[in-house]
């Protein structure tokens, strides 16, 4: 487990554009390391905005595309090409314009597809590619006997609900208390569509970094609960670190509630 570091930038068009420029940087080194980089992307208004950032950086080109991994920390369990599904913002925002190898792209399953409208077969059927592609060094989740190895993912990254919640861990419900298995199907989740399918806080802390990006007023209470020693059970979000480094990367708004001295400035 790494403590948290903070870093609070602005507003949240500096906080994308920073943020893009740290996942350039961390692509490249890992490419430049071991061959090959592994990145789990997130949704959400910041997830996007981060991945438009990105697009829009003249040193995007840095990056070896071809020789990078993209995964998915949940998903909205909708039919494939829906405006609302993770991988469709995706595309949209940077996928379709970088020239990724479309083998190393990992979109979580949509409904109606292979899997129907069961949730929790596409959420297995995930956990089995995630373990097919676990290298020499990996996690081994409590359920590696059953294939619950996932990739050492480089970066790992998350928005941070107003409810606290990450991917799509509620606070409360079954799948935040999952321990075993590295990937579950969401059912009755309380913002639309009810029916997802998410990472769980163990295979989440397989990642060498997780960062968590909060920008707006409305995340103030969520970053505050967060890192104020809240159990994850009641505040997921609190259960999402990295092995080596667990950054939080946020607005001046999103900062607004939380006292100075929790974030001094964090090393690059």
């Amino acid at each position: 487990m790494s403590a948290p570091q903070l870093v609070v930038h602005r507003d949240k068009e500096l906080m994308a554009q920073a943020a893009a420029a740290r996942l350039i940087t961390k692509i490249v080194d890992a490419q430049a390391a071991r061959g090959s980089a592994s990145v789990v992307l997130t949704g959400g208004r910041n997830g996007n905005g981060l991945l438009a950032a990105l697009a829009a950086a003249p040193a995007r080109d840095a990056v070896d595309w071809s020789r990078l991994d993209l995964w998915w920390g949940d998903e909205r369990f909708l039919p494939e090409g829906d405006p609302e599904r993770n991988i469709t913002q995706a595309r949209e925002a940077l996928l379709d314009s970088v020239p990724l190898d479309p083998a190393r792209v990992h979109p979580m399953p949509a409904s109606g597809g292979r899997y129907g409208n069961d949730a929790d077969a596409a959420a297995a059927a995930y956990a089995e590619e995630l373990a097919a592609a676990a290298g020499p060094e990996h996690y081994r989740s409590a359920a590696a006997d059953a294939g619950g190895d996932v990739p050492a993912f480089d970066v790992l990254m998350l928005g941070v609900g107003p409810d606290t919640h990450v991917a799509s861990l509620f606070p409360e419900l079954p799948a935040v208390r999952e321990t075993e298995r590295t990937v579950v199907g969401v059912h009755g989740a309380p913002k639309p569509p009810p029916t997802r399918i998410s990472l769980t806080l163990p295979a989440i802390r397989a990642a060498r970094e997780v960062w968590m990006l909060a920008a707006g007023e409305d995340k103030a209470n969520a970053a505050r609960i967060a890192l104020s020693g809240a159990g994850e059970i009641q505040a997921p979000a609190a259960g999402a670190y990295g092995r080596s480094r667990t950054l939080w990367l946020l607005d001046s708004a999103a900062a607004s509630q939380l006292p100075r001295d929790l974030y001094p400035p964090a090393s690059a």
